[in-house]
């Protein structure tokens, strides 16, 4: 079975796509490629040469993709002749929480809000809007999901969803976080619930006063109060630090335990994994499909995916596999020091930091942990010289780039020409284009417009922009927000391979474990009251600044037998109990 994908964003009038793709319109009989006004069509029945001149478009606007002809019978629905095609779907599972893993843009928030009965599955059949539930129903085997469906169909099922992009309810509601959970308090339990969240404090605060992890808190307390059958939590980890993904994950596996139907989009593999009970993984092309496969346990699920082979399928879904070192000990190639700060106080407002002394060497990368609120971003900020310290002292010789938190697209023009203006004609090509710009996948991006990539494009752009400036220390602050699991996994390869081969050092600021334990040689680890006061210690080996800051959070890590990837332990487990009382709560080998 042969796709052929449009994306009409790259194809526009006076595009050098629509220019080709005109120019062969009208070298075909059968009239396999057609311009019509603005628009452009590629028939599926296209000749064979039709199809070699549409697969050479320029700036990559058509994509000719060829799928096993067994997939015909298992689509899903389509957006269009020439647009995104989504095969198979994830089935909710009663008092089970079921995962979805794959990369953004190939059907994952299609798939909840089919499942949601937002819009029903069309099958295929684009210019039907809607379809009949019933024949719907009939093509899928019978089943959990089959029957689910059917309830979805006869209205049988309520639903609460979890958006994903959290940082736009306050445009949608401008109020108390107090008003809009009273609106939605279908239990009558918001007393309870955000005191499970840990919101109490903030009920008096309006939406557009809150940092990105209490929105993220909120918007989940809103999701738990609502009666519904089923729940669909989309990226509920993000902006959110280790103690409140663990909380997070208590609350939500709470769901399940009262009979629940749960499912969750989440690229936190350390999170998903200790969440979820199994897990679908979605692979395929960036808008152009994406094929859902049959559940899994959630470990073979992520073995596979970290793998980069799905043997049921026998597809590879990626070049080469993620891989995670066991029981190293790095550090021992880094170099001088680059950075080196003492006894650094700094005051905020009510808040106030504190520092011991520390240093950065060429060739390491450290890891920055703790708590929000702490005083992290204030530390990296003091060091990249845009605040100053009330005391305390920082020396460096060095020149700094730096990734703020919060990224923004502010260039009026395309990725190409952004880049070209920060970077030069760096991102082009060499080592750089080879560890960076293909790896993050930024020169699929180079011909889009800066203002209207999402927020997993501009934040590889920014790593990328970050990376590709002379510098001697390269400090991120939240380098894998909006990233999906795989971006996260090559963001971490792309910034350790350039230290180490520049012979660069970087500080990297995150909440995502794996991320971390791929990137980091030290450990830096914030302690303290999130908002009131904190302290860095450190760095510190990668091990022991993990078992600090693990112990902290009460939280246990084991390497998994087979990947070697961090694993968090069940609370209370056999393993969790013999790890805290051996003062091992990374991993034990």
């Amino acid at each position: 079975m042969r796709v052929a994908v449009l994306l009409e964003e790259r194809c526009k009038p006076n595009s050098n796509a629509f220019a080709y793709l005109k120019k062969y319109s009208e070298m075909c009989e059968r009239e396999c490629i057609q311009v019509e006004g603005s628009k452009c069509k590629i028939l599926e029945a296209a000749c064979p040469v039709c199809f070699t001149r549409a697969k050479h478009c320029p700036d990559g606007a058509v994509k000719i993709i060829n799928l096993p002809e067994e997939l015909d019978t298992d689509l899903t629905h389509s957006y269009g002749e020439n647009a995104f095609r989504l095969f198979r779907l994830p089935s909710p599972r009663q008092e089970q929480i079921v995962g979805i893993l794959g990369p953004n843009g190939i059907g994952k928030s299609t798939a909840i809000n089919l499942l949601s009965g937002t819009f029903r599955p069309n099958l295929g059949d684009w210019e039907n809007s809607s379809p009949d539930w019933d024949e719907v129903i009939s093509t899928f085997p019978r089943g959990e999901l089959r029957d689910y469906l059917g309830m979805v169909s006869t209205g049988e099922v309520s639903i609460a969803v979890k958006p994903q992009y959290i940082d736009k309810l306050p445009r949608i509601f401008d109020g108390e976080v107090r008003e809009l959970l009273a609106r939605v308090d279908d239990r009558g339990e918001m007393e309870n619930y955000t005191e499970l969240m840990g919101i109490s404090h903030i009920l008096d605060r309006k939406l557009g006063d809150l940092s990105g992890g209490e929105l993220q808190r909120v918007a989940i307390c809103a999701t738990l109060l609502k009666e519904a059958d089923v729940y669909f939590f989309d990226e509920p980890s993000s902006y959110l630090d280790i103690y409140e993904r663990m909380r997070m994950v208590g609350v939500v596996r709470g769901l399940a335990e009262k009979g629940k139907r749960v499912l969750v989009v989440e690229h936190d593999l350390a999170i998903l994994d200790v969440l979820c009970n199994s897990i679908h993984v979605i692979y395929g092309e960036r808008s152009a499909y994406g094929i859902f496969t049959p559940p899994r346990s959630t470990r073979t699920a992520i073995n596979a995916y970290l793998d980069g082979f799905l043997p049921e399928e026998n597809v590879r879904i990626r070049d080469k596999p993620i891989q995670f070192l066991r029981g190293r000990n790095r550090g021992e190639e880094v170099g001088t020091p680059i950075l080196k700060w003492g006894d650094i106080e700094k005051t905020l407002g009510d808040f106030s930091l504190t520092t011991g002394k520390g240093e950065v060497k060429s060739a390491e990368v450290v890891g920055v942990v703790g708590p929000n609120a702490t005083g992290k971003t204030t530390l990296v900020k003091i060091i990249a010289g845009e605040i100053d310290p009330d005391e305390g002292w920082c020396t460096m010789d060095a020149k700094v780039s730096y990734k703020p938190q919060h990224v923004r697209a502010d260039f009026e023009g395309t990725v190409q020409e952004w880049l070209d203006t920060e970077i030069g004609g760096k991102w082009r090509s060499g080592e750089f284009h080879t560890q960076v710009t293909r790896a993050l996948q930024v020169d699929k991006m180079v011909d889009l417009h800066a203002t209207k990539l999402s927020g997993g494009e501009l934040q590889a752009v920014s790593i990328a922009i970050c990376l590709g400036k002379e510098a001697d220390l390269y400090l991120f602050d939240e380098p894998s927000a909006h990233l999906d699991a795989n971006a996260r996994m090559e963001a971490a390869k792309a910034i350790r391979r350039t230290m180490e081969s520049n012979e660069k050092a970087a500080m990297v600021i995150d909440h995502d474990t794996y991320f971390l334990d791929i990137v980091s040689d030290s450990v830096l680890v914030f302690q303290g009251k999130g908002g009131d006061h904190g302290k860095a210690i450190g760095p510190l080996s990668l091990r022991k600044g993990m078992n600090l800051f693990l112990s902290d959070a009460d939280v246990t890590f084991r390497r998994d037998i087979e990947s070697h990837r961090p694993r968090i332990n069940k609370p209370s487990s056999r393993k969790d109990r013999e790890q805290k009382s051996s003062g091992e709560y990374f991993y034990s080998d």
